[in-house]
């Protein structure tokens, strides 16, 4: 999902545009920024619809409301500037990311 906003007459869009087994690829005003999922956990056993349900949050930040996350975009352009400890958790018993990409191996094999 893209989701835009305005600020001084330019668009400012965040859009998910893939997931990998190893993270996800994310657009923001068409700069790329690759999220392994080592740095953001929480996001592995999330369902890919959520995953992909970004929007921007200000003009400054990003959010999946359904997933309850938040990130800042200075976080992902310097990230050693945000070491990141979270918790992980798992959402109802849905397939997630982690399971499909599993799925997918073991299917190819």
């Amino acid at each position: 999902m893209k989701q835009n906003l305005k600020k001084n007459g330019t668009i400012i869009c965040a859009k998910v545009e893939s997931i990998t087994s190893t993270g996800l690829t994310l657009y923001i005003n068409e700069e790329e920024y690759q999220i392994p999922f080592s740095r953001v956990p929480w996001f592995r056993d999330a369902k890919v619809e959520d995953v992909f349900d970004v929007k921007m949050n200000g003009l400054d930040e990003i959010r999946w409301d359904k997933l309850d996350i938040d990130l800042d975009i200075e976080s992902l352009k310097h990230p050693e500037k945000y070491p990141l400890i979270m918790k992980q958790y798992v959402l109802k018993d849905e397939p997630t990311i982690a399971a499909e990409s599993e799925l997918k191996y073991k299917t190819t094999l």
